[in-house]
């Protein structure tokens, strides 16, 4: 079995991680499997959203696997790409959902926060253990930590290493939903036929439009034309979502 796993059931990529033994932690082979992972979904029309799992009740993964030392000189999907560390920043056009529990510590912290859906088993916790091991380096975890939580708790989590609870991260605002571990992957998959009952394109140009211009004040982002929402007005799923208005049934999408 793959380290990382790749399947596509219907309109969703299914990306696992699969290293239980090791608590999940990503290799330079990973990272590569990971990278090629999230090409593959961008790339493919027919898929239209994504869900990250991990293999094993313990981790969802404790970050990239130090065992070799602490230098990673070779980062694409884990230290670069989706998180945007040592690597150029990408953000996946497709929605992607996170399926979280156990540890989700540094780098697999990082990794969840790049989801735009976090799912949690109620087993999760959450943490930057970096600076109470003594290890501190370009760590995109602290950026994405400071933007996604409230600044005393995101600053409490750096500062002590800390993890919280699933429950907490929920309270927080970090994830959307927090059910029992035997709940988790049918949880993930419920979100992703939520997303999935929407127009693929739209929501490619929505999730472009929204993160596109957050870090810009309002009055910058209500004058910006965004050119996938540009494109989609002359789609067939814009005509076909007319339709079934006008004639009070559901649309059928088909992502062109």
């Amino acid at each position: 079995m793959a380290d990382v796993e790749f399947r596509c059931e219907g309109h969703v990529a299914q990306v696992r991680l699969n290293r239980p033994d090791q608590l999940n932690a990503i290799t330079d082979a990973m990272d590569d499997l990971l990278a090629e992972a999230w090409a593959r979904i961008d790339d493919d029309p027919a898929i239209w959203c994504a869900i990250l799992s991990a293999e094993g009740p313990r981790a969802f993964s404790i970050g990239a696997d130090l065992s070799g030392g602490t230098e990673r000189p070779r980062r694409k999907a884990l230290g670069g790409g989706l998180t945007g560390i040592g690597g150029p920043l990408v953000t996946l056009r497709k929605p992607l959902i996170a399926a979280v529990q156990g540890y989700c510590v540094g780098g697999g912290f990082e990794l969840a926060m790049c989801a735009d859906i976090i799912v949690a088993a109620d087993t999760a916790q959450f943490g930057l253990p970096e600076t109470k091991v003594g290890i501190i380096g370009e760590c995109g975890v602290v950026h994405r930590v400071m933007r996604q939580l409230p600044h005393h708790i995101a600053m409490g989590m750096i500062l002590t290493g800390e993890r919280i609870s699933a429950d907490a991260a929920e309270r927080f605002g970090l994830v959307n939903e927090v059910v029992a571990m035997a709940d988790l992957s049918d949880a993930a998959e419920r979100w992703a036929a939520k997303i999935n009952a929407a127009s693929p394109l739209a929501n490619q140009a929505a999730k472009a439009a929204a993160l596109g211009r957050l870090g810009h004040p309002l009055d910058v982002a209500l004058a910006t034309r965004f050119e996938p929402i540009e494109i989609y007005a002359a789609s067939a799923d814009r005509r076909e979502g007319e339709a079934a208005s006008r004639e009070r049934r559901k649309p059928v999408w088909t992502g062109q």
